[in-house]
């Protein structure tokens, strides 16, 4: 007889993972994973980690230590990793929703905030002087408020910016992300690249002081 089929665990982590606070977390809320049918409830049943109050609301979880989890439960499972060596987990608690006031005073002040940047701007090119310079060239009258010049202008700022941001509302005008969401994502990439690094420091200098 030969010997028995080695029997293998393919398990890919997620890059990022969200966990309700108090909550331990489960191998299968931080990776995907293929194994034996025999195996697949009791590894997605694992605990991998129990959050504690000291580690804030962003732990990192290495793959050496669901490596060592797996190991315990799951000696004769030969592990097979993909993908990344870590997972960055997001620890959340259920806040309540911010009032319609709060957001009615933010949304106020950021409208005329934003009225007052603009304002400013065409104060300091002196975009008056330049629209009724440009009426004068094209009719030969110089008037004060150049209308027909002002309100298309106007018009053409709001759409701009809405065809800019790619977002009326709630609807995208196509799948093609905005530039505010390209910089929120690499905001989010580089505070996770952060986090990470900070967390791998903590691992390594526990290892120098045992």
């Amino acid at each position: 007889m030969g010997e028995a089929a080695a029997l293998y665990l393919y398990i890919r982590l997620r890059r990022r993972a969200r966990v309700r606070k108090g909550r331990p977390v489960h191998l299968c809320d931080i990776a995907q994973m293929i194994a034996p049918p025999e195996y697949e409830d009791r590894l997605n049943r694992l605990v991998i980690h129990h959050p504690q109050h000291e580690d804030g609301n962003r732990v990192l979880i290495d793959m050496m230590l669901i490596v060592k989890k797996v190991k315990e439960r799951c000696p004769e499972l030969q592990i097979e990793h993909f993908g990344e060596p870590h997972v960055l987990l997001e620890i959340y608690s259920d806040n309540k929703k911010p009032s319609p006031l709060l957001i009615g005073v933010v949304w106020l002040l950021l409208f005329i905030g934003s009225g007052l940047a603009i304002m400013n701007f065409h104060a300091d090119v002196s975009m008056l002087e330049v629209h009724q310079r440009i009426y004068e060239l094209m009719t030969g009258k110089k008037v004060e408020h150049p209308l027909i010049l002002q309100i298309p202008y106007s018009i053409g700022i709001g759409v701009g910016m809405v065809i800019f941001f790619n977002h009326l509302f709630k609807k995208k005008f196509n799948e093609e992300p905005s530039p505010l969401e390209v910089e929120m994502f690499m905001y989010q990439e580089n505070v996770n690249h952060y986090v990470i690094t900070e967390e791998y420091s903590k691992i390594h200098k526990g290892d120098d002081l045992n």
